[in-house]
């Protein structure tokens, strides 16, 4: 996540709806998961939910959590593994070279041209591994590509690693104004920021200060669970309603609480809200297009975040808490995607 500011003061516009291995050499270092993976049945949004798998997320969460800033051997490998994974799933691959840095990303081809994104940003700051922020939504958008390639859908789906997030958003920026430009059209955007860090402890979940004198319903509603950090926020605009009751109704039925957020333009520019400039959500938001950011709210809940006070590794994350995130985004996505004539 780009800024130490965290996205969960956007929580408090709304009142909550709160619904109840990795791959690694003998010399301990990680190398890229490489298991067969058999296709998924696409009868049903639900058969399709079902094979989200989280030892294959854990895996490739092993394999990304090192160390790889912009032009650094892992963030290469990493890159690589976007590409090769898109790819073996039957995706059009293009490596996106806006000029500082390279997105990768998967193309399936609807019946419509307009889009579905599930989407990640893979670099990192210097130094940290960056386990939740960000291989979780990296190992989050590989294994949706992976169920949602069984599909054949009605609107295109495309999925994509993000570069340069932590340099202000630069990669998601460059591709959604590419977008815009081309005159393209997205029905929903959905970014993992952040997906694997959960704390059933009370008050292991903070709130910034003042947010109590501004949005007191929400902290109570909050303060009546204990302020536990074991929920997952939604946020995004006004353009993204039916995206986040879909993503609502999927998370229910995985048993994932959920926080859910949708932002009017007019709060999108108040001062009030500069916390929400800060992910590849935004890039959306400035090109007009629709965009929700999935997020475990990061440091008002993770304490390694940006490895501040301990490494931000990958034995910290809760994979199950991640499964059903990714559970729900397939479902979600799978709603708006629509099954295709040919499905």
């Amino acid at each position: 996540m780009a800024c130490r500011r965290v996205v969960l003061a956007a929580l408090l516009w709304l009142v909550p709806a709160l619904l109840l291995g990795a791959c690694r050499r003998g010399d301990g270092s990680a190398s890229a998961p490489d298991v067969p993976r058999p296709a998924c049945d696409a009868s049903s949004v639900e058969t399709l939910m079902r094979c989200v798998e989280k030892e294959r997320w854990a895996d490739d969460l092993a394999f990304v959590a090192q160390p790889r800033s912009p032009g650094s051997k892992h963030w290469q490998a990493v890159q690589d593994l976007c590409a090769a994974r898109f790819a073996e799933h039957g995706y059009t691959v293009e490596r996106h070279d806006y000029g500082t840095g390279i997105n990768v990303l998967g193309v399936r081809a609807g019946e419509s041209p307009e889009q579905v994104v599930v989407s990640a940003h893979y670099d990192h700051i210097p130094g940290c591994s960056g386990a939740d922020d960000n291989a979780s939504g990296v190992a989050g958008v590989l294994e949706t590509a992976r169920v949602l390639a069984a599909g054949r859908w009605r609107r295109t789906l495309v999925v994509a690693c993000w570069d340069q997030e932590e340099d202000g958003m630069i990669g998601s920026r460059a591709w959604a104004a590419r977008a815009r430009e081309r005159g393209e059209a997205i029905a929903a955007a959905f970014i993992y920021e952040m997906i694997g860090f959960r704390v059933d402890a009370p008050d292991s979940q903070r709130l910034p200060p003042g947010s109590e004198l501004v949005f007191p319903a929400v902290v109570a509603g909050i303060a009546e669970r204990g302020n536990r950090g074991d929920f997952l926020a939604a946020i995004g605009d006004s353009g993204s309603h039916e995206a986040l009751a879909a993503f609502e109704r999927r998370a229910g039925a995985v048993e994932l609480p959920v926080v859910t957020l949708a932002l009017s333009p007019l709060l999108q520019r108040a001062a009030a809200a500069a916390d929400l400039d800060r992910s590849d959500h935004s890039a959306f938001w400035r090109n007009d297009y629709p965009g929700i950011m999935l997020t475990d709210t990061a440091d008002f809940r993770n304490p390694h975040y940006h490895c501040e006070f301990g490494e931000d590794a990958a034995e910290t994350l809760d994979a199950d808490f991640a499964a059903r995130t990714v559970r729900a985004t397939v479902g979600a996505a799978a709603e708006l995607l629509g099954a295709g004539s040919r499905g």
